[in-house]
């Protein structure tokens, strides 16, 4: 069940989701990060044991999202894919060919190596370093640029809840007064609970529950 929080964030009203998404009411878009499509079929290619099934609940929920808040726009910045040509690829593109009304923006991050000429065919705006639509700054990996509030992806950000005789780690978005940091939108992947502590906030999740830090 999608759970929401709305928070005001460098002047706009954004709605944090426990599915790993922000939803961005006056465009109506929807805004995520690194979703590693391919990433499973290539560790499973490559002989690890990856459970199947990863992708298509990561495209579930995406779905779910789509259908709970009317989106008209997609935005992804970074990291949509993982690797090369592989069955999950092929996941991906049949779900893109359900939802092609849908506008997608991928600002591209350092694991988006497929060929421009996919993107074209699959309608993928491919923006090659930052979108701007005011007041943010759409880019991969978290930086801080003058007189810009950015919102971007790439860390995969967590933080430790409890104390020193029972804890849990968890995923979260960071935020700081000019930087938004978004979760990894895929449940396959690690969580950085070191690299952004200083000046930044955050805003946790589990399946029933999203609350601030």
């Amino acid at each position: 069940m999608i759970e929401v929080l709305e928070k005001e964030i460098n002047g706009e009203i954004l709605i944090f989701t426990n599915f790993r998404a922000v939803f961005w009411n006056r465009e109506n878009a929807l805004i995520i990060s690194d979703l590693h499509v391919g990433k499973s079929a290539h560790f499973r290619k490559n002989g690890i044991a990856i459970p199947a099934g990863i992708l298509e609940k990561d495209l579930k929920n995406l779905e779910e999202l789509l259908h709970f808040f009317e989106v008209q726009h997609i935005i992804i910045v970074g990291d949509l894919f993982h690797a090369g040509k592989n069955t999950d690829l092929d996941l991906f593109c049949n779900w893109r060919k359900q939802f092609s009304h849908l506008k997608l923006t991928l600002i591209k991050g350092n694991h988006d190596r497929i060929k421009k000429d996919f993107y074209d065919e699959h309608c993928i705006d491919l923006i090659e370093e930052k979108l701007e639509i005011p007041p943010f700054t759409f880019i991969h990996e978290p930086e801080i640029q003058e007189n810009q509030f950015t919102i971007s992806g790439h860390i995969h950000p967590g933080i430790v809840v409890g104390n020193h005789r029972e804890s849990v780690k968890l995923p979260c978005f960071s935020y700081s007064k000019n930087q938004l940091v978004l979760p990894a939108f895929s449940e396959f992947t690690g969580l950085d609970t070191k690299t952004l502590k200083k000046n930044f906030k955050a805003i946790a999740f589990t399946k029933g529950l999203i609350f601030e830090v």
